[in-house]
C-alpha cells in the first residue's frame, strides 16, 4: 500500500522561478524545493486516486480531452507531444487512464458545463484530473476547480511537471503570462514536441490574445493582450511539419488579423513568407479573422487567397447586422466595413468562401435589429454560418445588461436556422465539374474520406486508403447541403515532402527530451534496488 503523500504544492510559481529553463533543469533542482504540507480533502463517498509516492517518470497513462477552437487543439497536441516525449503512454480510453488531461473552451455556457461534468466524472471514479484552457486561466478560482492542478494557456511546456507532481498527489498552478522586456510574447515554443490529432494537418498558433474588447466574450480574460510569435519561429515550424509528411496547414489565433501589430509585422507578410517554404500540392488554411483588422490588407489578402497553395477561404466574424447591436458589443467596425471586406474580396478572388458567425439575442437586440441580420444573411447566403444564442458569460459587461426574454431568443435562433437550411450553396451545376481535391481525414460516419478543393469546399470521396494525403482529380456526382461527392478520375499524387509520421507519433522532439538509454538504466537501477531489498528482508527473516 503506498505510503499517504505528505507534500502539496499550493502555488508552484511561489517556489520556481519563471525564468525559461528546460524540464530537465528544473527536474535536477527540485531536490532544493521546499514545499507546503497539506492534503486534498475528498469526500468519503468518492474513491481517492492512487497515490504514486515514488514513480518512474512517464510509466502511467494519460487520457487528453479537448474543447473548442483550433487554438485549443493545438494547445493539446503540444501537451500531448511532451507527454509522450517523456515516455508517457497516451489512451483514447479515458477509463484506463491514471490522470485526464482536460482542455476546456470558455466560449459558451454548454462548453464550460460539459468541462466540468467531465471533471465530476473523473473525480466520482478516482482518476487524476488536470485542467488547462480558458476556463481555469479565466476563473481559476472557481469553485469547481478547487483542489485541482492547473495548466495555464500560456504555461503549457510545463505540462510534464504538472502531471508528474498531481500524480504525487500534489496540487499545481501555472497561470503567468510570458512576458519579455515586460510585453507579452507569443506563449510557449512553437519548436517543442507534439502529437498530431492527424498526422496530415499542423496547426500553428501563429498569436495569442487579441486587440478586441467585445463586451460578450470571456475569452480575452483568458489568452489577454496580442503576443505574436516572430516568423521566423512560424516558418521554421511550418518546415519542420512539411518534412514531417504534413499536407495541410493551419493557421489559427484569436484574430489572424492582429498578427504582428505588436511586432512591427503584418499577416500579409508573414503569409508570404509561408508561402515559400509550402511545398506544391500541399495547402494553407488562414483562421479566422475579424472585419477591422483585416480592411487594410484587402488587396494584398486577394492576391494571397488566390495563390495556389493557399485555400481561397476566410472566416470573417460579423455577429450582426446592426450597427446598434455591433456597437454595443464593441465590435469596432459596421455593417458597411463588412460589407466592404466580403465585396472585396469575392470580386477579386475567384470561388471565395466566406464563412461568418452570428449571435442571436444580444441584450440590446431588438426586432428590427434581428430583420437587419437577416437581410444580411439572405443578401450573402453564406455557404458557413455559424448560428450561437447569446449566452452570458460571468464577469463579462453583456451578463450585466438586461437580457432578451428566453423565448425571443430562441425564436428567432429557430428563423435564421430555418433560412440557412433553405439554401443549398452547392447547386446542381456543380455536377460534372472536374476539380482538385486534398484528401486529408475521415467523414464523421466512417464511410468516406473528407477532402477540400481550393475553396475549401467539402468533397467526400470513397474510403480507399492510397487516396489519404493525396491532392486527386475528381468529378462532381452529387451535392448536399453541406458538401458534394466526387468521383475519383486519377490516382493522385502526394503533395507531401515526405510519408507522415504514424498517427500517435511525437513529432520534432528536441535531443533533451527523447527517451534515451538512461532512462532505461534508471529504470533497471530502480528493479535491481527492489531485488536487493526484497533478498535482504528474506535473508535477515
Amino acid at each position: 500500500m503506498p505510503i499517504p503523500c505528505q507534500d502539496i504544492i499550493d502555488d508552484i510559481e511561489d517556489l520556481i522561478s519563471s525564468q525559461d529553463i528546460t524540464p530537465k533543469e528544473r527536474y535536477s533542482a527540485r531536490k532544493n524545493v521546499t514545499v507546503r504540507s497539506k492534503r486534498k480533502k475528498v469526500p468519503e463517498d468518492v474513491p481517492e486516486p492512487p497515490i504514486f509516492n515514488s514513480i518512474v517518470p512517464g510509466t502511467q497513462t494519460i487520457y487528453v480531452k479537448t474543447w473548442g477552437c483550433t487554438h485549443n487543439n493545438s494547445d493539446s497536441e503540444y501537451m500531448a507531444g511532451q507527454l509522450a516525449a517523456y515516455g508517457y503512454k497516451l489512451t483514447e480510453n479515458k477509463y484506463e487512464a491514471d490522470l485526464w488531461l482536460l482542455n476546456s473552451c470558455t466560449v459558451k455556457s454548454p462548453a464550460e458545463d460539459h468541462f466540468r461534468n467531465e471533471i465530476e466524472a473523473g473525480k466520482k471514479i478516482g482518476k487524476h484530473v488536470v485542467v488547462a484552457g480558458c476556463v481555469p486561466q479565466g476563473a481559476p478560482k472557481s469553485s469547481f476547480l478547487q483542489g485541482l492542478s492547473i495548466i495555464g494557456v500560456q504555461q503549457i511546456d510545463r505540462v510534464v511537471e504538472v502531471v508528474e507532481e498531481t500524480l504525487k498527489g500534489n496540487t499545481v498552478r501555472f497561470l503567468q503570462q510570458r512576458k519579455e522586456g515586460g510585453k507579452k510574447i507569443g506563449g510557449a515554443s512553437l519548436s517543442l514536441p507534439k502529437v498530431r490529432r492527424n498526422p496530415l494537418i499542423e496547426i500553428i498558433a501563429i498569436n495569442t490574445g487579441c486587440l478586441n474588447q467585445c463586451t460578450y466574450c470571456k475569452t480575452k480574460h483568458a489568452r489577454g493582450e496580442l503576443g505574436s510569435y516572430p516568423p521566423e519561429e512560424i516558418v521554421e515550424r511550418a518546415t519542420q511539419a512539411f518534412d514531417e509528411g504534413v499536407c495541410e496547414l493551419w493557421l489559427t489565433s484569436e484574430d489572424t488579423g492582429t498578427y504582428g501589430r505588436d511586432i512591427g509585422t503584418s499577416l500579409p507578410e508573414l503569409l508570404w513568407k509561408l508561402i515559400k517554404v509550402v511545398p506544391d500540392g500541399c495547402m494553407v488554411r488562414v483562421g479566422m479573422t475579424n472585419p477591422p483588422y483585416i480592411l487594410e490588407h484587402l488587396e494584398e489578402m486577394s492576391k494571397i487567397l488566390r495563390h495556389p497553395r493557399v485555400y481561397s477561404f476566410l472566416h470573417v466574424p460579423v455577429q450582426s447586422g446592426s450597427d446598434q447591436v455591433l456597437a454595443d458589443m464593441k465590435r469596432e467596425y459596421t455593417r458597411a466595413d463588412f460589407e466592404q471586406v466580403v465585396n472585396f474580396l469575392r470580386e477579386r478572388v475567384p470561388g471565395l468562401t466566406i464563412a461568418t458567425d452570428i449571435i442571436c439575442g444580444f441584450p440590446t437586440e431588438t426586432e428590427q435589429d434581428f430583420e437587419e441580420t437577416m437581410k444580411l444573411c439572405e443578401k450573402y447566403k453564406f455557404p458557413s454560418l455559424f448560428i450561437n444564442q447569446f449566452f452570458p458569460r460571468p464577469g463579462t459587461p453583456a451578463a450585466r445588461m438586461p437580457k432578451v426574454p428566453t423565448q425571443d431568443v430562441k425564436k428567432r435562433t429557430k428563423r435564421l436556422s430555418e433560412f440557412f437550411q433553405s439554401y443549398s450553396p452547392y447547386e446542381d451545376n456543380r455536377i460534372g465539374l472536374v476539380q482538385d481535391v486534398l484528401v486529408t481525414e475521415v467523414s464523421h460516419d466512417k464511410k468516406h474520406y473528407v477532402g477540400h478543393n481550393k475553396s475549401y469546399e467539402q468533397i467526400l470521396v470513397p474510403l480507399r486508403e492510397e487516396y489519404l494525403g493525396k491532392m486527386i482529380k475528381v468529378k462532381i456526382v452529387e451535392t448536399t447541403k453541406y458538401s458534394m461527392k466526387g468521383e475519383p478520375i486519377t490516382e493522385g499524387i502526394s503533395p507531401a515532402v515526405k510519408p507522415s509520421l504514424p498517427k500517435g507519433s511525437v513529432s520534432g522532439i528536441p535531443i533533451e527530451m527523447k527517451p534515451s538509454r538512461y532512462r532505461i538504466a534508471a529504470i533497471l537501477m530502480i528493479f535491481l534496488a527492489v531485488v536487493v531489498r526484497l533478498l535482504w528482508k528474506f535473508l535477515m527473516a
